[in-house]
């Protein structure tokens, strides 16, 4: 017997008509039909009371109804435990954009020096919320997030990291004072990711903070290319509002001048993030010990 026959049933009850659960499942009404037919024939008994207008179980049918939960539970549990399996070949990351550009190359060079024969990487950039998503699907083992807001994290491992350090930057061409303000930058063609990532949500939360508005920008020119951004911005085309860990060999060269604005939050938290589906994976526990010495006082963002 199949699965996703007693699923159908389940489905269908639960929805309390063929119709509906046919749409639930994305197939035809006659699929869902043939499909109770074939459990009503298997198990000898009618399963479902067409005779109202929603559909109910009969005796047979809460009988099996009850079973049925329990064994796509058990169903769902053994494709978990698989998928354990899977994820034992590698690791599975998800992170922003920004912490993946200067810092990822260094963890990863520092991870694989000792992990050579590791089959499988997976890593991703993803928005804060994504991310934290992607961990309670199973979909990575481990992430990191950059986030002033606070995030329901419960059920998983957290380790704090150095707070994210986000300035206005601009080219030294442009010869913007230390002591700018915001009238002054807003003067200016801004350059952002799109909206919900965590410098353009914490742009906009300092502007509407401080009585401002984050359109009063010269311009809001949205690319969801970093790299482009920031040399874009090297050229003197305008500003931009970024992760300084992003740019910091620029500032060091004298390229780029930060900007700190005294009304302005300029850190935000930056959470490590671990769910540990075996206890003793040795792999993963390397892994995050690879991103905290990418945090060791000796250690500088990659360029």
């Amino acid at each position: 017997m199949k699965s996703a026959y007693l699923q159908t049933f389940v489905v269908s009850i639960t929805m309390g008509s063929f119709s509906r659960a046919a749409e639930n499942l994305n197939i035809t009404q006659s699929a869902v039909s043939r499909r109770i037919q074939h459990l009503e024939e298997q198990y000898g008994y009618p399963l479902v009371d067409r005779s109202g207008p929603v559909l109910v179980p009969t005796e047979a049918g809460r009988i099996v109804l009850e079973k049925a939960h329990r064994m796509l539970e058990i169903e769902k549990d053994l494709i978990q435990d698989l998928r354990v399996l899977e994820r034992r070949k590698g690791v599975g990351f998800g992170c922003s954009p920004a912490f993946g550009i200067a810092y990822l190359p260094e963890i990863m060079k520092a991870f694989m020096l000792s992990h050579s024969t590791v089959s499988e990487m997976n890593f991703s950039f993803e928005l804060p919320d994504k991310v934290v998503e992607g961990l309670r699907e199973g979909n990575y083992q481990a992430g990191v997030i950059e986030h002033f807001e606070d995030f329901d994290l419960n059920g998983f491992e957290i380790i704090s990291l150095p707070d994210d350090d986000v300035v206005f930057v601009s080219s030294s061409r442009l010869k913007i004072d230390d002591g700018v303000t915001i009238d002054q930058l807003i003067a200016f063609d801004i350059y952002m990711r799109k909206e919900g990532c965590c410098s353009t949500k914490l742009l906009a939360y300092n502007m509407v903070n401080t009585g401002r508005n984050s359109s009063e920008f010269a311009r809001t020119i949205v690319c969801d290319d970093l790299h482009l951004i920031i040399s874009t911005v090297c050229e003197g085309s305008g500003i931009t509002f970024v992760s300084r860990s992003l740019v910091d060999h620029h500032i060091r060269q004298g390229t780029l001048r930060e900007h700190r604005l005294p009304s302005f939050q300029h850190s935000q938290h930056r959470t490590l993030i671990v769910k540990r589906t075996v206890p003793a994976d040795l792999l993963l526990s390397d892994f995050i010990e690879c991103v905290l010495a990418a945090f060791s006082p000796r250690t500088t963002p990659a360029p």
